[in-house]
Order: structure tokens, then sequence, then C-alpha cells
């Protein structure tokens, strides 16, 4: 990015205007590639949470706040600075999730029951429908609700998934 914003001083000094704007339009075209791999990694964080939680059956609290940290993050990140619009509409999730869930499978074999199962033996279990269902509906939320009113929304979506009830009165 420094060279091509040295290039962009060349060409403003230069006059060179058609070719600055061309060194303008790559720079907002790294600057959302950036956001849209920062995106990536929080889905990525979404999923493994969610597939832990599927096949262990129970929400723990470092579980919830994984999910509602990569859910906030995903609802900073992918508002565009107008605050009208995203980088990613909501009927484009399906492709990031489908690039994102075996990673995320493999990735999870590492946090699920102590590493109790590897990522082969991960891969046959999980659901992955299930998991996609899931992280849409949750992913949704970040597009009915304010920043302000995200985390106890999501928290009570919480409560719906396998040991959420427990995870709210306290149970372990």
């Amino acid at each position: 990015m420094t060279q091509e914003l040295i290039d962009l001083r060349t060409c403003i000094q230069e006059g060179r205007y058609a070719d600055a704007l061309v060194i303008v339009d790559e720079l907002e075209g790294m600057s959302k590639q950036a956001i849209l791999r920062n995106i990536q990694a929080y889905l990525r964080i979404l999923l493994i949470h969610l597939i832990k939680n599927q096949l262990e059956q129970r929400l723990t609290g470092s579980c919830a706040a994984y999910i509602r940290n990569s859910l906030i993050e995903i609802k900073k990140l992918n508002l565009k600075d107008n605050k009208k619009s995203s980088y990613i509409n909501f009927n484009e999730w399906d492709t990031y999730i489908e690039d994102e869930i075996e990673v995320a499978v493999r990735d999870a074999s590492v946090e699920l029951l102590n590493g109790m199962y590897n990522e082969f033996q991960l891969t046959e279990m999980v659901d992955r429908n299930q998991i996609i269902h899931t992280a849409l509906k949750f992913l949704a939320l970040t597009y009915s609700y304010s920043a302000k009113d995200l985390p106890a929304t999501v928290a009570e979506n919480l409560t719906q998934l396998p040991g959420g009830e427990d995870w709210k009165a306290g149970r372990r």
C-alpha cells in the first residue's frame, strides 16, 4: 500500500489525474479485501463455536462470549462508512459460510472436548446444514438490531442452542 500512495502522490503532482484515479480504485479494492478478510475471520470463529456447541450439546460461558463477540465484530466491520449499506448483503452469506465451514470444522477439532476427536473424525460428525442454518439465523440479527441492542438479543437467541437454558440458569 505504501508504494501505491507514493505513486498516487506522484500522479497528482504531475497532473496525471486519470492514473491517480486508477490508483485510488486499487486502494479502495485493497481496503475492501482487508475488511472482508476480517469479517471472514470472525465468521470462522462463529462457526467453530457453533460446531462445538452442536457436538458437545452444551453452551459454556466462553463459547457464548465467542459467538456474541464474533457477531458484534461482524456487525461493526460489515457496515460501510455511509452507515446504510453492508459489504456483505444478507443473501450473500451462503458463499462466505461455504468458504469457511470446512476450515472451521477442522479447527474445531482442537477446541472440541479437549481434542478428543481429530479433524478427520470431526468432519464425519458435524451436521453442516444445521450449522449453516444456525449461523444464518445469528447473522440475520446483525442486520435487524442496533449495536447497542445486539448483545442482549444474541444472548436471548443463545438460550435456544443445545444447553442454552442451562447456560442461562447458570447450570453447568
